[in-house]
């Protein structure tokens, strides 16, 4: 297993946030034995030992990158940026190094990130994977149901740097208001105080002299672990941050104020109640009347929000054994035709898969954050195959032997066989049952396959007794028809019925292939399009709904350039894969079932513009 780099955000007007939690999934991490490192500028390292000393004093081996030649030598599973926005030079300095995971990033390159995971809401078009508060280092305790306690506990807390001043501003106001409500034994508010340079009892006494005037306030420089005690409280004044989504969680009502129009904006989409922007927002503190009723409102608000981001339930998973289960499969480059990905924008994002368009042979390609979980096997063609097509594949075996005998008439009119004595050779690639290859027997052809299913393998050998291999191409073939260098190939015609997508290294497949083919030998191959119906009704529900297992989406426009690129010139397209009822408006009409005459009439329409869902295509090496 390869190591994981954690890049947070270190500059100062950043708030602690990014870096402390970058710290925890750090040292989550290394509690799990995973090979984790700090990418840690060398001028901030000595600032970031003094302020985290407690956190470093269990980890003295300090696993600290600062230049560029230290990274050369790892090979990363994935890089972890933490940078509230990336430059757009630094990240492509660190895409050029292994697959991205950007955390709450809101920088130019947002949209090129390999993965994205918003741990806080954000009101960025460009859609994250993940939009996961349930990840973040949430507090072990939790606060009993509501009570009308007296005196209502208030914590006030804008985090580590606080640069518009609204604690000592909202602190402020609460200590007035209770001076003139005459309720300070109705309230009991403590401020918690940004950091101050000179250390942390340097920083005490300087809070307590600064804030001596507040009656009811009691100030301190520091709660450790702040997280574990919010649920002492009765209610939480804060900024829209992870401390505010931590009090959600924890059953503790939350007010915000808030230091930017855009926080505000952040607060509202997200449902909290918000006093408004800046000093302004914050006095408004004083003016309130926390009775029973206003609270319940508050409660009521942060029960909403519990429920909209997955906040309710015991937490389950964190940030840490989130990425300690990541598998990513992420190519640098496209896995065709060896584009460059570098400043590629993602056009999809799902929970466990990006889908990039590639500029440059224009096929659309998949990134897996997690391993996906299809097994081939028996129940692959029988199960799954029936809860698709209404059917067995076996039960299937005559109409795909019937589809298989049109293919072949494409194929025989490409070929250049001049041997009427010998048969040409077939290989079928991913030939399940074999019903092609029956087809193919049929009509001339000397027949073999390979296929990851033992049960299809077993049944090809055993009753059509055709020469079949179980396994993955091209590994399961023998070496005698494996391609090799200035080797004239083996095979007259290498088929691919719905198998091309699958192989995440497409482009060393079609190598492959071509090495494995006579001079003027014949591919062909279908494979679904995202230039169909489907693909142009909605793209993004198309992959949405494309298998865990399709790597790559292609459509006939793409793939003359592939063909052309890896040594084989297109001499034909067929467009299949017609389906009316997924036409939008009058699809919600028609019926499979029912061949009417709209049904005819659109059928015929999406064969003209060429609107089907897959398509084949036959190609000769040169």
């Amino acid at each position: 297993m390869s190591a994981i780099l954690i890049v947070p955000a270190c500059e100062r007007g950043r708030g602690g946030g990014h870096l402390s939690r970058c710290l925890l999934l750090f040292r989550n991490l290394l509690e799990r034995e995973r090979d984790v490192y700090l990418w840690i500028p060398d001028y901030f390292k000595d600032d970031l030992i003094l302020r985290f000393k407690e956190f470093f004093g269990t980890h003295e081996s300090l696993r600290f990158f600062s230049r560029e030649e230290e990274l050369a030598g790892k090979t990363w599973d994935f890089i972890i940026l933490d940078r509230f926005r990336t430059p757009r030079e630094e990240y492509v300095f660190w895409a050029g190094f292994a697959p991205l995971i950007g955390i709450d990033e809101g920088g130019p390159s947002r949209n090129c990130f390999d993965f994205l995971i918003d741990l806080l809401p954000s009101l960025t078009k460009h859609e994250a994977n993940l939009n996961a508060p349930s990840l973040l280092p949430l507090p072990k305790k939790r606060r009993p149901p509501a009570a009308n306690r007296v005196p209502l506990a208030i914590l006030v807390s804008f985090g580590a740097e606080d640069a518009a001043d609204l604690g000592p501003e909202a602190a402020r106001a609460l200590s007035a208001l209770a001076v003139k409500s005459k309720a300070s034994r109705q309230l009991e508010v403590t401020l918690v105080t940004p950091d101050v340079s000179g250390g942390e009892l340097a920083r005490e006494d300087m809070a307590r002299a600064i804030y001596a005037d507040l009656p009811g306030v009691s100030v301190t420089g520091k709660i450790p672990n702040l997280r574990e005690h919010l649920a002492e409280y009765d209610l939480m004044v804060t900024h829209f941050g992870l401390g505010a989504f931590e009090a959600v969680y924890a059953r503790l009502p939350v007010m915000l104020v808030s230091p930017t129009a855009y926080h505000e904006e952040l607060a509202t989409n997200a449902g909290f109640y918000s006093l408004g922007v800046g000093t302004a927002g914050a006095h408004r503190l004083e003016f309130l009347a926390f009775d029973a009723k206003f609270l319940e409102t508050l409660e009521a608000d942060r029960r909403k929000i519990a429920r909209r981001f997955g906040l309710e339930e015991d937490q389950k998973e964190d940030l840490g054994s989130f990425m300690d289960s990541l598998e990513i499969d992420a190519p640098l480059a496209c896995p065709v035709c060896d584009g460059k990905t570098d400043e590629l924008p993602v056009i999809a994002r799902f929970p466990e898969e990006s889908y990039r368009c590639c500029p440059v042979c224009g096929v659309i390609y998949q990134s897996r954050l997690k391993a996906h979980h299809i097994v081939y096997d028996k129940d692959y063609f029988f199960t799954l195959y029936k809860n698709q097509y209404g059917k067995t594949y076996i039960d299937d075996f005559h109409n795909l032997k019937h589809i298989g005998r049109k293919r072949l008439i494409s194929i025989k009119a490409l070929l250049n066989h001049r041997d009427e004595k010998v048969k040409p050779l077939l290989l079928d690639v991913g030939c399940a049952y074999g019903p092609f290859m029956a087809a193919a027997e049929e009509v001339g052809f000397s027949p073999m396959g390979l296929d990851p299913v033992k049960d299809a393998v077993r049944y090809v050998r055993d009753n059509l007794r055709f020469q079949a291999w179980h396994g993955f191409f091209p590994a399961a073939l023998p070496a005698e028809f494996r391609s090799r260098p200035n080797y004239p190939g083996v095979f007259d015609v290498v088929t691919l019925w719905y198998v091309i997508e699958h192989f995440p290294d497409t482009g060393k497949m079609l190598r492959e292939i071509h090495g494995m083919l006579k001079q003027g030998g014949v591919l062909a191959l279908s494979t679904p399009s995202f230039t169909g119906v489907s693909g142009r009704r909605e793209l993004r529900s198309f992959l949405e709904h494309s298998p865990a297992d399709h790597w790559t989406v292609w459509s006939p426009a793409s793939c003359e350039k592939i063909f052309e690129r890896h040594g084989f010139r297109l001499k034909k397209i067929v467009i299949t894969g017609h389906h009316p009822e997924r036409f939008p408006f009058f699809g919600r009409f028609l019926r499979p079932s029912r061949k009417g005459p709209l049904y005819r009439l659109i059928f015929l329409i999406s064969r003209i513009f060429k609107m089907g869902d897959t398509f084949e295509a036959y190609g000769v090496k040169v």
